[in-house]
């Protein structure tokens, strides 16, 4: 599970959300991708979901600090897997016989307390089939993978869940000191020597003048994202990136059934520090594009934050893996954009033919270029 799921200092927190019975049967209703409402698994009856836009807000990032809102996974138990570390939140009338990462049976029962409520949520938008699709797409593209892999492998079952993040928004306000250096030419003659004899050479050379100038940058950061799980490897879920987040619609427990939801194991401050690190680089990327130069080395940034808000939002992945000669392999689907990454073997054999013609054709070259010369 260390590819997918990774340790930390809180325990991931996955949470079975609560069910709409079926009007007609009685059945559990599940949220359907395709139609974008509930629909019933075992007579195919639906029932639409009023889609709202009202806590688009944002909240005030210091007043979170001192209060959380605790009403999000009250009257629930905790499942926490005695393997991986997941804790999985049930109703009080459900028991779980296995964990929904690893899938050992070692769980036990441990106490929970709550925390920020999600405001908003991109509902599912590919369904389990369609990322089965987009995964079969996705491993016949593999081309440095074995050649019998498409043929041997084994998918396991897929689970959608909802990963959360935190959105911010900040106004900054930055005095920056830069050292610039602009390009200049200078003729130089010098002698070089063919067959023999002597001949003077003239060329241009290009060299640097520093100066330091100092300057203030302005920029509003508008939701800037900041994955809030622990426990999905950082390196899949970037490569299955962006999510469009103008389907954000407000959270609704009906959006979530069927499909796991996972409770933020980094905090809001924790989230906030991560933010503070993506826009300081957009800053000095700023304040390069600002300043005048042909080289732009930035010596001191300091950067006022001001107006700080945010927002907690739940974003869509289906989670999964294949076998492949007794070992597991992990990948993701986005459950929005249906975009997948994963890891995959390797055949070294295709990667040395690869080697020895990129070698060979290096070889021709030069080759080729001593003839001419």
């Amino acid at each position: 599970m260390t590819d997918l799921i990774e340790n930390g200092d809180e325990k991931a927190k996955i949470e079975q959300t609560a069910v709409t019975q079926c009007a007609s049967c009685g059945g559990n209703m599940e949220f359907s991708p395709e139609t974008g409402a509930l629909q019933c698994p075992f007579c195919g009856s639906t029932q639409e979901i009023e889609r709202t836009q009202n806590n688009t807000i944002e909240l005030n990032f210091l007043e979170a600090l001192e209060k959380e809102d605790h009403s999000w996974d009250d009257e629930k138990r905790v499942f926490t897997c005695d393997s991986c570390g997941a804790e999985t939140l049930l109703d009080q009338d459900k028991v779980a016989d296995f964990c929904s990462f690893c899938g050992s049976s070692h769980i036990t029962v441990s106490d929970h307390h709550a925390g920020i409520k999600p405001a908003l949520v991109v509902p599912f938008q590919v369904s389990e089939k369609e990322a089965v699709e987009k995964f079969k797409v996705w491993i016949r593209k593999r081309y440095f993978a074995p050649n019998e892999l498409k043929k041997t492998y084994r998918l396991n079952r897929l689970s959608g869940a909802y990963i959360p993040y935190w959105t911010f928004d900040a106004d900054t306000q930055s005095a920056y000191v830069v050292q610039v250096g602009t390009y200049y030419y200078v003729t130089v003659t010098r002698t070089v020597y063919e067959d023999g004899q002597p001949r003077q050479v003239t060329e241009q050379v290009r060299k640097i003048r520093w100066h330091m100038e100092s300057g203030r940058y302005n920029e509003f950061f508008d939701d800037v994202l900041v994955k809030a799980s622990e426990n999905v490897a950082s390196g899949l879920v970037k490569r299955i990136e962006p999510f469009h987040l103008k389907d954000l619609v407000d959270y609704k427990m009906e959006y979530l059934s069927g499909f796991l939801a996972e409770r933020y194991s980094i905090s809001l401050p924790t989230g906030w520090q991560d933010a503070q690190q993506i826009i300081d680089r957009r800053i000095e990327n700023g304040i390069r594009g600002q300043v005048y130069g042909d080289i732009v080395n930035i010596t001191s940034v300091s950067t006022d934050y001001q107006d700080i808000t945010y927002k907690h939002i739940l974003l869509p992945i289906w989670i999964s893996s294949f076998r492949y000669k007794d070992t597991v392999y992990r990948f993701l689907v986005n459950g929005q954009t249906g975009k997948v990454s994963g890891k995959a073997p390797i055949s070294t054999g295709k990667v040395a033919l690869v080697v020895i013609a990129v070698m060979m054709l290096v070889a021709f070259i030069i080759a080729l270029l001593g003839n001419y010369s």
